[in-house]
């Protein structure tokens, strides 16, 4: 199993336009931070998890061209916002590409993004949209996702929930700043947690114990030190 990070960034993303602080004005690559998702890879299959608005640049600047399925965390934007450039792989796979996620996530993909779902809107001769499935899931019940065995975990993100998934011996978590002993039972947790300096001890206490990654760091916070960091286009082999 090998899991990538696409991306590591706030929801502004890293450097923010227009922030003078220290981090946005480095000239250290790692803190050119796209925002989040990751590419889980096991053995041909390719699952991504959520589709951030750089995804394309992600994709090519890691080079993957291959996604089988896509987890969906939640509907922020910095999370869905790059779902049109999933055309290409129904395109070349010649069918539909099956979305997951909670059921009110799949709900605003289909009234935010209503012409890849309308079968009225047709795109123009030569033009493509997105053949996309859309495959609600509820937390604590294990499905198959492209052959590979997915549990579904749900934590409270503000007002709505977050679902984070676990897959063989990784479980990817992310926007949250705590997460309960029942879900760090295996050996790998990418914790990526959203909040400002105040959350951040709590976040590196929920991965405590289980070599969790924070790679979804505020924008005016380096790169972890307490905790193992994540750079976008990172990844973690044989998990």
């Amino acid at each position: 199993m090998r899991l990538t990070f696409l991306g590591t960034g706030t929801s502004f993303g890293v450097p923010q336009i227009g922030c003078e602080c220290p981090v946005c004005r480095s000239t250290d690559a790692r803190d050119k931070r796209t925002r989040a998702g990751a590419l889980v890879e096991v053995d041909d299959a390719a699952i991504l998890i959520d589709t951030p608005p750089e995804l394309r640049l992600q994709l090519v600047a890691a080079g993957r061209s291959r996604v089988d399925a896509v987890l969906y965390t939640h509907a922020h934007a910095d999370h869905i916002n790059g779902i049109d450039d999933l055309r290409v792989f129904s395109v070349k796979q010649g069918r539909p590409l099956p979305l997951y996620g909670p059921a009110e996530t799949l709900a605003t993909l289909r009234s935010s993004f209503n012409y890849i779902f309308d079968d009225n809107v047709r795109p123009y001769q030569g033009t493509s949209k997105p053949a996309l499935e859309l495959c609600p899931v509820e937390p604590g019940r294990p499905l198959m996702v492209a052959g590979i065995q997915v549990l579904p975990l749900a934590f409270q993100h503000g007002n709505l929930r977050v679902f984070g998934y676990r897959l063989g011996g990784l479980a990817y978590i992310t926007d949250v700043k705590e997460v309960p002993p029942s879900a760090r039972e295996r050996p790998l947790v990418a914790a990526a947690s959203y909040p400002p300096q105040h959350h951040r001890s709590r976040a590196h206490r929920a991965g405590s114990g289980c070599g969790a990654y924070l790679p979804h760091p505020s924008h005016p916070r380096d790169r972890p030190r307490g905790a193992r960091g994540a750079a976008a286009g990172g990844h973690r082999p044989g998990v």
